[in-house]
């Protein structure tokens, strides 16, 4: 019988428990939750098989899946504050292996890194398979001066003479570890039960995708990278770029209507009636939509006729005069059968922040506030009012 191939698997072990970041793993950077981030990091990368979610939490499991992962319930004993990284790897490769999988590679994914390059890992996945290192890790390049305090509490030179200065091209460089992914043989693996054993090698990273989250403080700092690279014109999956180019996958359109549909103002005239400026260009984009059997929502704060009227036009549902758009936008996807993760919301302005926060494509306008930009996981090149509906329908439609 001929033995089955030899499998490069990665492996995310993303528990539900975090004390220092509750949820920590289905917080958002860039729009997209971290264990999302994770899994579409490791698909991309050339030379996986199969990407693998390790964990104890069915809201965890549901993104994964959505991810297009595999997901391998964690048992509560390896889901706790002490348990391991590789107690995870362990009884994920224990399952795997019991379905009569052959894995020959591993590669160790942490979901806390959300800036992880997919080149990195296709390149550990090279490294092990080529059989030139058993395992290797993510590091970036420093020339940094190394101290540490002494018993007695003064400082005390490292990987340096500290009464030599010698310039940055006349040192040695180090290496230092990121934490966001390693890559090893699984036979080894299993023999020593440790990420590090035989020829260990190192896999070069950006110093810009180390940025790990185990604070409040780094997640800000994340979020704050992701949203000054959303205009970015080469995103790609694990980048620190938003997806600006990428096709939306979302089956379900809802949008707010000032500021996405409109450019955010109004003419008010002399009796106190106020117009709006729309585009025919959104107008067209909504009745490709309506032909495709896609569901479209228009989600308003303003209480203003001329909402109503708009959506009548674009035969297009209204819910207008909302205040607490994500528990109204839950309700009337609960009402009708629709996942949030399926939704795709298009905001501008921070009374949008919950609704966002809450669907699987949060979608900012290219003129959106800074913080809605942050929250999104889409910033489009159209400004509300001026083409910004029909560029996401157009991104959602099958070509």
């Amino acid at each position: 019988m001929t033995e089955p191939t030899a499998l490069t698997v990665a492996i995310i072990p993303a528990r539900g428990g975090s004390k220092g970041v509750p949820g920590k793993n289905l917080r958002r950077v860039g729009g997209v939750p971290l264990v999302e981030r994770a899994v579409r990091a490791a698909s991309a990368a050339s030379g996986v098989d199969l990407v693998v979610v390790s964990t104890d939490d069915a809201a965890i499991s549901a993104v994964a899946e959505g991810a297009g992962a595999r997901v391998i319930a964690r048992p509560a004993e390896l889901a706790g504050d002490t348990a391991s990284s590789e107690s995870a790897l362990l009884h994920a490769l224990d399952v795997l292996e019991s379905e009569g999988a052959r894995v020959g590679t591993i590669v160790f994914v942490q979901a806390t890194s959300p800036f992880i390059p997919s080149e990195g890992i296709a390149e550990a996945v090279e490294q092990i398979v080529s059989g030139r290192f058993d395992s290797v890790f993510s590091a970036y390049e420093t020339y940094g001066f190394l101290w540490r305090r002494n018993a007695e509490g003064r400082a005390a030179a490292i990987n340096h003479d500290a009464a030599r200065r010698p310039r940055r091209q006349d040192r040695e460089p180090h290496y230092l570890e990121t934490g966001a992914f390693y890559a090893f043989d699984a036979v080894g693996f299993r023999r020593f039960q440790h990420r590090f054993f035989g020829q260990v090698g190192i896999v070069e990273v950006p110093e810009s995708s180390a940025v790990e989250i185990d604070d409040e403080q780094q997640l800000a700092l994340a979020e704050a990278l992701a949203a000054a690279s959303a205009l970015s014109d080469s995103a790609a999956p694990g980048s620190t770029a938003q997806e600006d180019s990428a096709r939306i996958t979302a089956s379900v359109l809802v949008t707010d209507f000032d500021g996405v549909h409109t450019d955010d103002t109004a003419t008010v005239d002399s009796e106190g009636r106020e117009s709006v400026r729309v585009s025919r260009e959104d107008g067209m984009g909504v009745s490709r939509l309506r032909r495709a059997g896609i569901p479209m929502l228009i989600l308003s704060t303003e209480q203003n006729p001329v909402v109503a009227r708009r959506a009548e036009k674009l035969q297009v549902p209204v819910l207008h005069g909302i205040d607490d758009k994500a528990s109204a936008l839950a309700a009337w996807a609960a009402e009708h059968g629709i996942r949030l993760a399926d939704i795709a919301y298009v905001g501008n302005d921070v009374n949008d922040l919950g609704a966002l926060g809450i669907v699987g494509w949060p979608i900012a306008v290219a003129n959106a506030h800074p913080q809605v930009k942050a929250a999104a996981r889409v910033v489009l090149s159209r400004h509300g009012g001026e083409g910004a509906v029909r560029e996401v329908i157009e991104r959602m439609l099958p070509h």
